[in-house]
């Protein structure tokens, strides 16, 4: 359950947001895009979304007294990238034409090929912290227990044929797990490429019909009042 903790919170989040939706919606129909609630909805849910797009980049970036851990804030880079996007779909009021119904298509889009990044990125070996485990260091993880591998057993408390046999048997775990770890690493990295080369294309096009759409927006319903 912890894997997966920001996709049940978002959830949960998503479910408490359309009972509340559903229920202004009887009770006064379907908020208009351009209304005081529909506004709101398309706002926070435009904040979230930049959030997504720039608190976990700083993160990733901070070199001098990083605040919080890499995990914790990619947890919160994928719940506010699922309510905000959710939000913005709200805030369309079931209205998918011109440049605002591109733009819910293209935030589709974008929070579905987030999904398949968050997949590829916790097949990525990472520390206990979050921090991605460089090839380099998983090398000299796998030198050194090759080493080990070929150094006496020390006599302890146990028959040396018993403590040979646990080092042994410990060794090709510990070998195997590395090996495992080295080769997944290789694969994702190779689909993180890819990833990346489609995903922030996707996601700078859809920030800027997001201000165009916002711009548009303030100027025809305050401009030309």
């Amino acid at each position: 359950m912890a894997r997966y903790r920001e996709l049940v919170l978002a959830l949960v989040a998503v479910v408490a947001i359309t009972l509340l939706y559903g229920g202004y919606t009887q009770a006064v129909g379907v908020p208009a895009s351009s209304g005081l609630v529909g506004h709101a909805l398309g706002i926070i849910g435009f904040l979230l979304m930049l959030m997504t797009e720039v608190a976990y980049s700083l993160r990733k970036r901070a070199m001098r007294r990083p605040r919080g851990t890499m995990r914790a804030w990619l947890q919160l880079h994928i719940f506010t990238g699922i309510v905000g996007p959710y939000l913005v779909f709200l805030h369309s009021a079931w209205s998918f034409n011109g440049l605002a119904g591109a733009l819910t298509l293209m935030t589709a889009v974008v929070v579905a090929s987030g999904f398949i990044g968050r997949y590829i990125y916790t097949a990525v070996p990472r520390t206990a912290d979050g921090m991605v485990i460089e090839a380099g260091e998983l090398q000299l993880m796998l030198d050194a227990v090759r080493g080990e591998a070929t150094r006496p057993a020390t006599q302890g408390t146990e028959p040396a044929p018993v403590a040979a046999h646990r080092r042994e048997r410990d060794t090709a775990r510990r070998l195997r797990e590395l090996e495992r770890q080295m080769a997944a690493l290789r694969w994702a990295r190779r689909l993180l490429a890819v990833w990346h080369t489609i995903h922030i294309p996707i996601g700078m096009a859809l920030f800027v019909m997001a201000f165009v759409h916002i711009g548009a927006a303030i100027y025809y319903a305050t401009l030309l009042r």
